[in-house]
Parts: C-alpha cells; structure tokens; sequence
C-alpha cells in the first residue's frame, strides 16, 4: 500500500492501519526472535549465544523504532507537529541517558565483551573477584555459576581483570613417598586410595572432577612415589594442603615411624607451558639430548 492510497482514507482509517502495519511488524520480529532462540538452546549451538544476545539488541531496536514511529504517525493525525514529536522525544531520551549512565555503560561494556570475543559462555573465569563458569552475557549483566552452585549477576560496567582458566580447572599434584618393601609399600597405597575417597566426598566443592591416582613412579635416587591429580575450582586448593596432606601424614606415620611431612609434597599448575615458552631444562638434560 502505497503513500498516495493511504491519504486516500480517513483520519481513523488511516490510524488503523499504521497500528496494525506497526502490531504485525512486531510479531513477525518477535516469531523470529522466538524461534532462533529455540534453534539456539540445541547443545550444539551454546557457542552461539553472542550472536543471540546481539540478535535481541537489534530485534529491540527494531521494535522500538516500528512503535515510536507508528505513534509519530498517530500524533500526526491528531495535529501533533512530526517536528516538534522528533524534537521533545530527543530532549526526553537525552534525560533518560543522563538518568541511567550506569545502564549505558552496562550496554556498551557487554557490547565490548561480546564483539571482542573476550571470553565465551562455558569458560571459567575470575573477574572483579567472582570465580565461576559463564552461563550468560547479556547487554546489563555477566552471570557466572560459582563453586557453591549460586548465580552470581555481575554488572557489565564493574567487569575487570579477567582471568581465564583454559582447562576449566586448576591442577593441583599431590606426590606421596611410598617405602621401597612392597609389603609396606601395599598397606601404604590402600590407606591412600581410602583417603583420597573420603577427601573427595568430604570437600566436592572444591571439585571439578573425580581424583586419579597415576601408578607408582620411582626417581634416579630410589625414591618410591605416587601422584594424586585433583581438578579443583580456583582459589579452593586450601584443604589439599590444609586437610589432605596432614591426613596423609598422620596415617602413613602410623604405618611407619619415620615417615616425615616432606614426604608428601603439593604442587599446582593452572596450564601447560605456552609453545613460544622452552620449559626449563637442568645441564643434565640438556646433555642427554645432545648425545646421539
């Protein structure tokens, strides 16, 4: 329907049919808005999730301009300058901007963090002191789902120092002394196995995975050990070494006298060493692999 054919009608005529023009333009957007969310909840679309969040600031928008216009259009027919609409309506968005600063910078903080990609939905983070897995970034808010199972809503404009942990987890090592005697060295490792199953339905909030325990291992010097590798929520490796490790000591004591707290020893390691990075090698290594 063209311009022309529409002054044709009346002035309630001609209202009607911008308020229906305007209606089904609103849910024509919100069905495809509805679906694509629906397209967007499959497993395999998660990794979409920004270009859902901008899907809905655009489809927003879209909508708010298709209604602003229609009751431009409407005030037009009662008399109402289209000028003088435009006009008041900027004066009032610019009160409203000055009103809400912190939900501008929310906006424009969330669109900085999903057009720079800066981290996904899935990822574990620490920023602005919280520590979680991202469920969400929207336009206002970073929900992150933290070690206690809580949401936590954090503002887009408070977003700082963000640290990413790339395997979901921090790795902590526990290397436990075994005795040379099998015998000895049997009852030491079936104490261990019994601790290790205990620590773990004692403390799972600390957990990111199940413990594994690596076979025995045994250095140049003789030395007999076995390494404990637990994934642990960051921050949270406090009752390895404050609860595991004494419980280790203690019950290995028992089993023998001379067992000594350096014995047991805690080592964390949040990723693999970057490529551009050569890991440090002692003189002995370096002149094993010079040799043929």
């Amino acid at each position: 329907m063209s311009i022309f054919e529409l002054n044709e009608f009346g002035t309630t005529e001609r209202i009607i049919v911008i308020v229906v023009i305007a209606v089904v333009a609103h849910l024509s957007v919100y069905g495809i808005r509805h679906l694509g969310q629906r397209l967007m909840t499959a497993d395999t679309m998660l990794r979409w999730n920004k270009l859902r969040t901008l899907a809905g600031l655009i489809t927003s928008a879209l909508v708010f301009t298709l209604y602003f216009g229609a009751l431009g259009f409407v005030l037009q027919e009662f008399g109402v300058s289209l000028t003088a609409y435009l006009a008041s309506a900027s004066i009032l968005g610019l009160a409203i901007g000055f009103g809400s600063q912190g939900v501008v910078q929310d906006v424009v903080t969330g669109l900085t963090v999903i057009l720079s990609d800066l981290f996904q939905v899935g990822d574990l983070i620490e920023i602005s002191g919280q520590i979680g897995i991202v469920q969400s970034i929207s336009m206002r808010f970073t929900i992150l789902l933290n070690p206690l199972g809580a949401k936590v809503f954090i503002p887009n404009r408070t977003l700082s120092s963000v640290i990413i942990y790339p395997r979901g987890y921090v790795r902590c090592f526990a290397d436990i002394t075994l005795s040379n005697q099998e015998e000895l060295a049997e009852k030491m490792l079936f104490q261990v196995e019994t601790i290790i199953a205990s620590f773990a339905d004692e403390f799972p909030g600390i957990m990111r995975g199940k413990p594994e325990l690596s076979a025995r291992e045994q250095t140049q010097s003789g030395r007999v050990f076995l390494r404990v590798k637990f994934r642990i929520w960051p921050g949270r490796t406090d009752p390895v070494k404050e609860a595991f490790k004494p419980e280790i000591v203690a019950t290995l004591k028992l089993l023998n006298p001379d067992y000594a707290d350096w014995m047991v020893s805690i080592n964390n390691e949040v990723s693999e060493a970057p490529a551009a990075i050569e890991p440090y090698r002692s003189s002995r290594d370096r002149t094993r692999l010079k040799q043929p």
